[in-house]
């Protein structure tokens, strides 16, 4: 099975001309937060957490098939001595390449087995939050089995269902929020390395300036990791993806992810009827029930108009519709920009 992986989509774009002693201090300080997203030990060193071997080997696998080799370092001395899949990993991220080996593309395999330990713990957390309700009712099962023991037993109490649906939502809080930090911190040791790239749902794609990044950019990726937005979360980054590798109508992809925006807003609040006939018919949608103004209505219409139609439709015997760079960093910002402040009225 293919996977999408940070070295690929950027292979024909040059990030890094040099192996620097900046590029070494980020891959330690990266995969030093793939250790704590995915621990492999416990807290003396010693003892293997169960299932860490089986998780990290997966993505050991994965990256190695992408890449077209049989391992990512070698998992044995020589000697018949066989290395753990963490310290395999670690000595393939890590470990300077040898001076031959194209410094951009090293650092861009050694990233993506950052961003596939990030995405594999992003999906597993995903896949908690979806099975809450059955985790929910199984802790409470196993706690009634656990009373019926102490009743027979001649002891006396009552299982508490409250208390135990809580405790398994805050665990499942406090895995997040951890998970949360390590992204946080991703994206700053990103920053200190003097690189524009920034993790978010499950890719490591480069950036827009700071300030956008940080008002726009990390709160659009947030509000749409929730699955009801995974179309909105492709079609952005596919838009980002066009963008950085010079690909065909990047804009188009952002004004797909709005108009999603736009319509699951429209669905989920009860007003699509079935008979529009396109993206102005859900705006209108928004403006009459007092989503949206009036002006903000106009606004929106006028960019589907000028900017997503023109992509949407061949061109005829007319000239191709074709943006500056500053004119599809500005229609993706704006996309993003309607995209987040939609989702947060909903």
């Amino acid at each position: 099975m293919l996977t999408d992986i940070f070295a690929r989509r950027y292979g024909e774009t040059v990030l890094w001309p040099a192996y620097t002693a900046t590029e070494a201090r980020l891959l330690v300080q990266a995969f030093g937060l793939v250790e704590e997203v995915i621990p492999f030990r416990e807290g003396d060193g010693r003892q293997i957490i169960y299932g860490a071997r089986e998780r990290w080997t997966q993505i050991h696998d994965t990256l190695s098939r992408e890449l077209g080799v049989h391992e990512l370092s070698p998992r044995s001395n020589g000697w018949g001595n066989r290395f753990d899949m963490d310290l395999v990993c670690k000595i393939f991220v890590t470990e300077n390449p040898p001076r031959s080996e194209n410094a951009d593309q090293a650092i861009k395999e050694r990233l993506s087995f950052v961003e596939l330990a990030f995405r594999a713990r992003e999906q597993e957390l995903a896949a908690f939050t979806a099975d809450l309700p059955k985790k929910i009712a199984a802790a409470q099962r196993s706690e009634a089995v656990r009373l019926a023991a102490v009743l027979k037993a001649g002891g006396g109490a009552t299982v508490d269902c409250r208390t135990i649906a809580a405790g398994v939502t805050a665990e499942l809080d406090e895995q997040n929020s951890v998970f949360r930090a390590c992204v946080d911190e991703l994206n700053e040791r990103f920053r200190q390395a003097g690189t524009r790239l920034n993790y978010h749902n499950g890719v490591i794609q480069v950036g827009a300036d700071p300030l956008v990044e940080r008002e726009i950019e990390r709160p659009f990726w947030r509000l749409v990791a929730d699955p009801r937005w995974v179309n909105v979360d492709t079609d952005m980054k596919e838009a980002l993806d066009r963008r950085d590798s010079g690909g065909r109508d990047p804009a188009f992809y952002s004004a797909k992810a709005l108009e999603s925006t736009i319509k699951i807003i429209s669905e989920l609040k009860g007003w699509t009827t079935g008979r529009e006939r396109g993206a102005h018919n859900f705006i209108e949608h928004l403006a009459e029930n007092g989503f949206i103004e009036p002006w903000e209505s106009d606004a929106m219409k006028h960019f589907f108009t000028k900017v997503r139609n023109p992509f949407g439709h061949g061109p005829g015997s007319a000239d191709m519709v074709v943006l500056t760079g500053q004119q599809t960093q500005w229609a993706i910002e704006t996309c993003m920009s309607w995209t987040k402040t939609l989702i947060e009225r909903r």
